[in-house]
C-alpha cells in the first residue's frame, strides 16, 4: 500500500512517515510542482498527501487507482474539488488543527499595525526616540473592527477583539443569524468595508472570494483604516491593494500570506513602512504543526481503513484498495 507526499522532498517528513507505517503504509516523497509530476511520481498510489501541488482532473483520470487527496490546511484551493468530485475521488482538510493560532496571529498583526509596534520599532534601533515619530494611533475602544468569514478562525478573532475594540461586525453569506455571536453585528460585504475601521479576512479562497477584496472594494473603506489577511492570498488583488496603500488611503496593512508566496524581493510594499507581513506562518506553532501534520496523514489512513476520511471536504466514490 503506497501513498505520495506530492512536495514534501527535502522536507522533515518524519511524523506523516510514522502514521502511515503504523497502519502498514509505505509514503513516498515528491517534489510535484505540476500535475505532470504529480501523475510521473503517483504510480501504483492510493492517495495523495499534498501541500500546494496543483491537482485536478487531469490527475484524476491518469491515475484511477488515486481515492483520496489530504491537504495539509484548512483551504484547499490548489485541488480542483469539483473535478475531484466528477471523478468520485475524495477531498480531505484538516479544519481545525490551528484556529487558536491563525486568529491570535491575525489578532497581533491587527494589534501591531493599529499600535505602530514595528515602525517606532525601526525608529528607537535608528536613534529616534519620540512617541508621534510613527505617526498617530486611535484609540482602540472607539473602533469598530470588521470580520471578514466567520468561521472557526473568524469567531475566534471575533472574541479577541470584542474586549479590545469597541464593536465587531462580520460579512459571512454562508451563516444563518443564529450562527452569528450576539457580540457580532451582521452586514453586508459593502457594509463592512464601509463602517470597519479594520478588517481581518478570514474566508476560503474559491471561485467567489479570488480577488474579491481589489480596489474598489478597498476605497470603500475608510481613510487611515486598516487591513490584515491570514486567510488566502488570493483573496486579495495585491495590484489594486498596493495602488490603495500607495495612495495613502490606508494607515496600515498587515499581510501573512500572498497570491505569490515568497513576496518578489522588489515588490513595493516590502519597503512601505505600513505594510509588515509574515511567512505564511499564522497557522505555526509547535503543537499546532504536529496536529496538522497527524492527521492529514491520519485522513488516509482513515479511508483506507473504513473508506471514509476523518475531515471529508468532498464525498468520494472511489474505495481504497483491498490490502
Amino acid at each position: 500500500m503506497k501513498v505520495l507526499f506530492t512536495d514534501n522532498k527535502g522536507r522533515d517528513g518524519s511524523i506523516e512517515r510514522e502514521v502511515f507505517r503504523q497502519a502498514g503504509i509505505e509514503m513516498l516523497e515528491g517534489d510535484c510542482r505540476t500535475e505532470d509530476e504529480v501523475i510521473a511520481a503517483s504510480e501504483g498510489c492510493a492517495a495523495l498527501l499534498i501541500r500546494f501541488s496543483p491537482v485536478g482532473a487531469k490527475v484524476f483520470a491518469a491515475r484511477p487507482e488515486i481515492g483520496l487527496v489530504s491537504r495539509l490546511g484548512v483551504g484547499y484551493d490548489t485541488i480542483d474539488d469539483k473535478a475531484a468530485a466528477a471523478a468520485g475521488v475524495w477531498v480531505a482538510n484538516c479544519p481545525d488543527y490551528g484556529t487558536g493560532e491563525v486568529a491570535t496571529h491575525a489578532f497581533a498583526m491587527m494589534l501591531g499595525v493599529v499600535r505602530n509596534i514595528t515602525r517606532w520599532n525601526a525608529d528607537v534601533k535608528a536613534g529616534t526616540w519620540h512617541h508621534k515619530s510613527a505617526g498617530t494611533v486611535p484609540r482602540a475602544a472607539n473602533m469598530t473592527v470588521g470580520v471578514l468569514g466567520l468561521g472557526r478562525i473568524g469567531k475566534r478573532f471575533a472574541h479577541l477583539a470584542r474586549d479590545t475594540f469597541g464593536s465587531v461586525i462580520a460579512h459571512d453569506p454562508h451563516l444563518i443569524d443564529g450562527d452569528f455571536p450576539a457580540y457580532v453585528k451582521r452586514v453586508s460585504l459593502e457594509q463592512l468595508f464601509e463602517q470597519a475601521d479594520a478588517i481581518s479576512i478570514h474566508c476560503l479562497l474559491n471561485d467567489d472570494t479570488r480577488s474579491l477584496v481589489g480596489e474598489q472594494l478597498l476605497r470603500r473603506m475608510k481613510p487611515g483604516s486598516y487591513l490584515v489577511n491570514t486567510a488566502r492570498g488570493g483573496v486579495i488583488d495585491l495590484d489594486g491593494l498596493t495602488r490603495v496603500v500607495q495612495s495613502g488611503h490606508l494607515a496600515g496593512v498587515g499581510l501573512d500570506v500572498l497570491p505569490v508566496e515568497p513576496v518578489p524581493a522588489n515588490h513595493p510594499l516590502l519597503a512601505d513602512p505600513r505594510v509588515i507581513f509574515s511567512p505564511h506562518s499564522a497557522f505555526y506553532s509547535v503543537d499546532a504543526e504536529v496536529d496538522l501534520r497527524t492527521r492529514a496523514a491520519s485522513n488516509i489512513v482513515h479511508w483506507i481503513q473504513t473508506g471514509r476520511p476523518l475531515y471529508p471536504v468532498v464525498e468520494g466514490t472511489r474505495k481504497p484498495p483491498v490490502a
